[in-house]
């Protein structure tokens, strides 16, 4: 799901102020090159490939592109701590057309499993993730999400033996009001994979400031996939609260159930996750301890943990709060 995160990818950063990291100086001398020069890589791949595709407006022409890198450990009542290495990174590429866009991402939200195994973790991101590359072309549509629905269509090939063709159609919709702090994003997907089948998924996401530093939110999740060939659905609750500039807390609680005849709650959830910006708006820290009511334990509660520790690679990126 969803978080309200200190990193947003795509606006140029302000000068960070000097208490802009945790870390000693000898860990930010050996850091700062190294970012520097795989962002700069991340950015100059996607242009040139842009270049060769589009035209020379991809010197300049603002990019999606970006690189992340994951590092997360999962604790379950009664196992082993669990580590898992991901990475995920998409190119964003303009092309000779205004509203036509070449896109190179891996593992995309159809791969990445049932609604109870997205919320389990932190991210989805997978060491072996290469392996759901797709490439292909967006058609973006022309019209504002506040005033009427955005269409993108998308169609193109994973890079798996076979290879397998796909389509993708997204929709979005924003609502909004002067006279109330409410707001309401609707965030609609329907798909096909020559391997996979196809898949339908729609979240609504209705939420509004508290204050100048809480932000409540309420996620309504409905996924179908052809390869589960069953409904699932989630609910949440989400009270977002601004520690300071560099870092967030989130308390939520979260139903997953499934099967539309016969709906049943499969898991409850109860979660508080801290996000902390550790160095310089691009490398960050999370810790979510949990406590799930699964259906298969008899409600029994279960504890577990989950840390993750992961590192944008792009050359503009900004901070945001709640």
């Amino acid at each position: 799901m969803p978080l309200i995160v200190l990193a947003s990818l795509g606006v140029q950063a302000a000068a960070p102020p000097v208490d802009d990291s945790d870390l000693p100086e000898w860990a930010d001398n050996r850091i700062a090159p190294l970012h520097a020069g795989v962002s700069e890589w991340v950015e100059t791949t996607s242009r040139r490939i842009d270049g060769f595709f589009g035209t020379t407006d991809s010197l300049t022409v603002n990019t999606d592109s970006y690189l992340r890198i994951s590092q997360e450990w999962d604790w379950h009542e009664g196992e082993p701590f669990e580590q898992d290495l991901g990475a995920r990174f998409r190119l964003d590429l303009p092309t000779t057309e205004e509203r036509l866009r070449l896109i190179i991402e891996s593992e995309p939200e159809e791969t990445r499993g049932t609604l109870t195994e997205q919320e389990s973790s932190l991210t989805n991101d997978r060491a072996d993730s290469l392996s759901d590359l797709l490439v292909g072309l967006n058609r973006l549509g022309d019209k504002d999400k506040t005033q009427a629905w955005n269409t993108r269509v998308g169609a193109g090939i994973k890079l798996r033996l076979p290879l397998e063709p796909y389509a993708r159609l997204t929709s979005q919709r924003l609502w909004t009001r002067d006279d109330t702090p409410w707001q309401l994003h609707s965030d609609n997907r329907a798909s096909w994979f020559n391997g996979d089948g196809y898949s339908v998924r729609t979240r609504w996401d209705l939420g509004r400031p508290l204050d100048d530093i809480r932000h409540l939110r309420f996620l309504t999740n409905v996924q179908w996939r052809e390869t589960e060939d069953t409904l699932e659905f989630s609910q949440a609750v989400e009270l977002n609260r601004r520690v300071n500039r560099r870092s967030v807390l989130r308390y939520s609680g979260v139903v997953l159930g499934e099967s539309g005849s016969h709906p049943a709650i499969e898991d409850s959830v109860l979660q508080v996750r801290f996000r902390r910006d550790i160095h310089k708006g691009f490398t960050f820290l999370d810790v979510a301890p949990a406590l799930h009511f699964p259906r298969e334990a008899d409600r029994d509660p279960r504890w577990t943990l989950s840390l993750r520790l992961e590192m944008y690679f792009r050359r503009h990126i900004d901070r945001v709060t709640l």
